[in-house]
């Protein structure tokens, strides 16, 4: 008789990334909605595209604050999940799911990365710059 292989299944570690300790915000109700427009008239399609003006802040912010889980251009790293994914455009993830998330934390849905922590010291006005980046560069990769 064949001997029998069993593969257990090890629990994912949960990762929690720590960013910078800054004062947290003081509103309690999220924006609500970014309206990220798509990008500049004239602006590549491609990943990787020069950042439009516009969204060069949110860019910044969001490479100190998100990138350490979410990766450069929101592709996902081993510690977070890809933000340029059909799961988080607008008509299933909204806005206002990502303020909550930055806020509050969230619980692990789609993916086997753990909960996510609450983000320290984004304001809702970096919060909504945050998320106007995240959309366009999910514009450049057209997901909507």
């Amino acid at each position: 008789m064949r001997g029998v292989t069993l593969v257990l299944a090890v629990p994912a570690v949960m990762i929690v990334a720590t960013g910078c300790q800054k004062e947290p915000s003081s509103s309690s109700a999220p924006p609500a909605s970014s309206s990220a427009p798509p990008a500049s008239a004239g602006a590549s399609n491609a990943p990787g595209a020069a950042t439009p003006a516009e969204f060069t802040r949110g860019e910044a912010l969001f490479n100190a604050d998100c990138a350490p889980c979410h990766g450069q251009e929101a592709m996902g790293t081993d510690h977070g999940p890809p933000l340029v994914n059909p799961i988080y455009q607008p008509d299933h993830h909204a806005d206002a799911s990502f303020y909550l998330a930055i806020r509050n934390g969230t619980r692990a849905h789609h993916w086997m990365y753990g909960n996510m922590p609450p983000v320290q010291g984004v304001s809702d006005d970096d919060a909504t710059r945050i998320v106007a980046y995240i959309r366009w560069l999910q514009h450049q990769a057209g997901i909507f």
